[in-house]
């Protein structure tokens, strides 16, 4: 299936892009570890089944040097042996407030205190942020219907200006 339609050609559609890319770096250029970063975005992703956006960071991550055992075990992180302590709160926190519709607290109080005792304010601050960037990025390309497999690292910083 063919993306429905073409986010990056619209005149409309690519100034959005352009700024939304532009906010992200804003987290990029946090103190959150950007191992952590691309696990959550991937994680995110997967959730939200954004073809599009598990290629990006799968990509973006082996190209920054992330280990393709720990990409691959993503999915199954509460099953594998691979993450630290404090990705495992970080992938804990992507899952839940990924999944808001199902837990109507959203986000429990014992994901966010595993959040508090591995990350600082400054990257707590990241870490929501990221979390509440990524799904919106998921639900642009996945209402599109733009597919994974096309991208390449470092293509998105084109973009950005």
């Amino acid at each position: 299936m063919d993306a429905r339609f073409n986010l990056f050609e619209n005149e409309i559609s690519a100034k959005f892009a352009k700024r939304f890319a532009n906010t992200g770096q804003v987290i990029e250029q946090s103190p959150l570890p950007k191992t952590t970063q691309e696990l959550v975005a991937l994680r995110a992703s997967q959730i939200n089944g954004c073809g599009w956006c598990v290629d990006f960071h799968v990509k973006e991550a082996a190209a920054a040097g992330e280990d393709a055992v720990r990409l691959h075990l993503v999915a199954t992180w509460r099953e594998s042996t691979v993450f630290t302590e404090a990705e495992r709160a970080a992938l804990a926190f992507a899952e839940e407030g990924t999944r808001l519709a199902d837990a109507h607290l959203g986000v429990s109080d014992e994901t966010w205190a595993g959040v508090r005792k591995h990350y600082d304010d400054d990257q707590t601050a990241a870490l929501v942020c990221l979390v509440a960037l990524i799904n919106a990025a998921n639900r642009l390309a996945v209402l599109v219907h733009q597919r994974g497999g096309s991208y390449e690292a470092g293509m998105f910083d084109a973009m950005r200006g």
